[in-house]
């Protein structure tokens, strides 16, 4: 039995590092799937879920709240915005942080998940004063700059991780999962160095679809606080 969910490490500001992991259960659980497939749905499993209780009072208030971001990324429409009309998400969190760079300064790092059945999201916000112009060229060659609602933007790749969990003998091990498409976006178009980040993998090893990347920011990110339209 397969079970995905996405818990991406940081993206670009970390040095473009893995996103995503990808858990294999064996084991009891794996028998149950087995002997009779899927489970039944109960009434909950078919309502979206709401966000989980995050860890605000970690951040100053000058800063986009866990609460804030898993708000605006949780919304009705994201299965249509994601192209996968018929799903609905199964989790959703936030939470927050502090990023140390190599110099020992720590930025703010509040972030928010969401878990479909076949796309996981996750939305975070960084106050590194980098930017995204600069941050570009820290990324994979592969890396495009582009325009999102105004505001300067980079569009890139990364490798997920997997990570198999054996229920039965109590043994996790990692190797190379898929793709996370990544889009950072400077929070106003003067690119002052606050930005916000989205990315998106898939639950298998199809490719995320950029469109649907693109969908979610421009409807997200205006409704997130801390965003300067223009």
């Amino acid at each position: 039995m397969a079970d995905d969910f996405v818990e991406p490490e940081k993206g670009m500001r970390a040095g473009a590092q893995a996103v995503a992991a990808v858990v294999v259960v064996g084991g009891v659980v794996g028998g149950l799937w087995g002997l009779g497939g899927v489970l039944p749905k109960t009434t909950q499993d078919t309502k979206p879920a709401i966000c989980s209780a995050s860890t605000d009072k970690t951040l100053p208030a000058k800063y986009v709240s866990p609460t804030a971001l898993c708000t605006a990324l949780n919304r009705a429409d994201l299965p249509v915005l994601l192209g996968t009309p018929d799903e609905h998400a199964e989790t959703a969190s936030g939470s927050a942080g502090w990023m140390t760079l190599a110099g020992g300064t720590k930025i703010a790092s509040p972030e928010a998940d969401v878990d479909l059945r076949t796309y996981s999201v996750r939305l975070s916000a960084s106050y590194d004063d980098i930017p995204v112009a600069q941050a570009a060229r820290y990324v994979d060659s592969t890396s495009q700059v582009k325009k999102v609602l105004g505001h300067p933007a980079v569009l890139y790749s990364d490798r997920t991780i997997a990570i198999s969990f054996n229920l039965g003998g109590g043994k996790a091990s990692t190797g190379p999962g898929g793709i996370a498409r990544s889009l950072l976006v400077s929070t106003s178009a003067k690119d002052g160095g606050d930005s916000f980040e989205i990315s998106i993998w898939r639950q298998d090893d199809v490719p995320p679809d950029d469109e649907a990347l693109f969908r979610i920011a421009e409807e997200v990110l205006p409704t997130v606080p801390g965003w300067t339209a223009g």
